[in-house]
C-alpha cells in the first residue's frame, strides 16, 4: 500500500506451486494466499503482471504437465474477471505484447518461469527480460524466499529505479516467523517431525537454548533414539547420522533447553493399516517400524503444547497420509488449536505440516499456517533469505 500503483504495471511473483492431478489442481491454498495482494494492486487501479515456477521441470523449454495454465484458470474463478494466459514461454513476444497491451484492472499470469534455465541460475539477462515494460516488482512467494532464483533477486536487483517491495503474503510470513521468534511469549516451544533429522539439524542446534521446550516426534526422532542406545526395529533411520545425533543431544542437555523424544509408538510390519500394533517403551522389535508416536507420548506432547504461549510446528508426528499413523499429529493438532484459544500465538510450518493441519480441519484454529515449508525452516535457522535483503527497506 505504501506505492502507487494507479494505472502501473505491477510484477508480481507469487508461488502458484500447486499440487496437480490429472491437470486439475488438488488444492488451491496458494493462490488463495496471493489474493489479498492481488486485489489490493487492483482496486487502486494497477496492472498485475503474475510470475511463478511449478515443479521441478528440466529448463528445456515447455512441459506441458508442468504448466500454470490450471492456475490461470483457478485464479480468475477467484478473482471474477479474466486472467490472460498468453503464451507457453514467460518471455516470448506473445507474453511481451500481452505485457505492453495491458488497461488498468488486467491480470496476466506468465507461464512457468523454470521452463528457462535462468531462472535456477539466477540470470540477470534472464531477469532483464521479465522486467521489461514494468513499473514496479512486489515479492508475495515466502515459499521461495530463501532461494537466489531470477525471478527472486536478479528481477528486483534489476529493477533498482523502481519501486521493489513486500506483498501482504510476504509481510505476514516475515512477521509471523520473525517478529513472534525474535521476542517470543513463554513458555516457547517448537515442535519437529518429518522423516530426516539431517534436514533439521541446523534448526535443532538454533533453538538450543532458545526454546523452553523443544519436542521430536516423526521419523527424525528414531535416528535420535538410536543414538540414545534404544531398540528402533525396522524404523526409518538416518545411519550416518547417529552419531552427530548424539551429540546434537548433548548439546541440547548443556542448553537451557528441554527435549521430549517419544516414549511410546504405534508400530506396522510395514507402512500401511492391518499390520498395527502399540509399543510402550522405546524398544521397538527386530520386524516392526514406528509409524507414529504413540498415545502417552501424543498426550505428553500435547500437554507441553496447550501449556506453551509461543509454538512453532514444523514436521508431522508419523505418517500422517495413512489412517490409524495419523492419530499423533492430529492429537497435536488438537493441543495447538487449544493453546490458540488460550491466546497463545501458534505457527505451522509449510509443507507436509501444513497439509495435515489444513486436512484435519485445524487450519482456521490456529494463528498462522505458513505457505513455506523450506521457507519457515531456514528462518528458523536464522538463515540467509537472499530474496527479502532484495527488497527495499521499508
Amino acid at each position: 500500500d505504501l506505492v502507487d500503483v494507479a494505472h502501473a504495471t505491477v510484477l508480481v511473483r507469487v508461488d502458484f506451486n500447486v499440487p496437480l492431478q490429472e491437470g486439475s489442481i488438488a488444492d488451491d491454498t496458494r493462490i488463495r494466499a496471493a489474493l489479498p495482494t492481488i486485489e489490493s494492486i487492483l482496486e487502486r487501479g494497477g496492472r498485475v503482471v503474475l510470475m511463478s515456477h511449478l515443479g521441478r521441470p528440466g529448463g528445456k523449454g515447455h512441459e506441458p504437465e508442468f504448466s500454470l495454465e490450471p492456475a490461470a484458470t483457478r485464479l480468475a474463478e477467484l478473482l471474477g474477471r479474466p486472467v490472460a494466459f498468453p503464451s507457453n514461454d514467460c518471455t516470448d513476444d506473445d507474453a511481451r505484447r500481452a505485457v505492453a497491451g495491458m488497461a488498468d484492472g488486467d491480470v496476466v499470469l506468465l507461464e512457468n518461469l523454470r521452463f528457462h534455465p535462468g531462472e535456477k541460475k539466477g540470470d540477470a539477462s534472464f531477469a532483464g527480460i521479465l522486467v521489461a515494460g514494468v513499473d514496479a516488482y512486489c515479492n508475495d512467494a515466502f515459499g521461495t524466499a530463501h532461494r537466489s532464483d531470477a525471478s527472486m533477486v536478479a528481477t528486483p536487483t534489476a529493477m533498482a529505479d523502481r519501486p521493489c517491495v513486500a506483498g501482504r503474503l510476504l509481510e505476514r510470513e516475515l512477521r509471523y516467523l520473525g517478529e513472534t521468534i525474535a521476542a517470543p511469549e513463554r513458555p516457547f516451544v517448537a515442535i519437529l517431525g518429518g522423516a530426516k533429522v539431517s534436514d533439521k539439524l541446523k534448526t535443532i542446534r538454533r533453538l538450543a537454548g532458545v526454546v523452553d521446550t523443544l519436542v521430536v516426534g516423526g521419523a527424525m526422532a528414531f535416528t535420535l533414539l538410536k543414538a540414545k542406545g534404544c531398540a528402533v526395529g525396522r524404523s526409518l533411520v538416518e545411519s550416518d547420522m547417529v552419531e552427530e545425533a548424539g551429540r546434537m543431544i548433548e548439546e541440547v542437555a548443556a542448553s537451557s533447553t528441554t527435549l521430549l523424544l517419544p516414549s511410546d509408538f504405534v508400530c506396522g510390519a510395514e507402512p500401511k493399516a492391518g499390520t498395527t500394533t502399540s509399543i510402550s517403551g522405546t524398544e521397538i522389535p527386530d520386524d516392526m517400524m514406528g509409524l507414529d508416536i504413540g498415545p502417552e507420548s501424543a498426550e505428553r506432547f500435547a500437554e507441553t503444547v496447550r501449556a506453551a504461549r509461543t509454538v512453532v510446528w514444523n514436521g508431522p508426528m508419523g505418517l500422517f497420509e495413512v489412517a490409524p499413523f495419523d492419530q499423533g499429529t492430529r492429537t497435536v493438532a488438537e493441543a495447538l488449536a487449544a493453546a490458540t484459544e488460550a491466546g497463545g500465538t501458534t505457527i505451522v510450518g509449510g509443507g507436509d505440516t501444513a497439509s495435515a493441519v489444513q486436512g484435519m480441519g485445524f487450519g482456521e484454529r490456529v494463528s498462522h499456517v505458513s505457505t513455506g515449508g523450506g521457507a519457515s525452516l531456514t528462518m528458523l535457522e536464522g538463515g540467509p533469505m537472499p530474496a527479502v535483503e532484495a527488497l527495499d527497506a521499508t
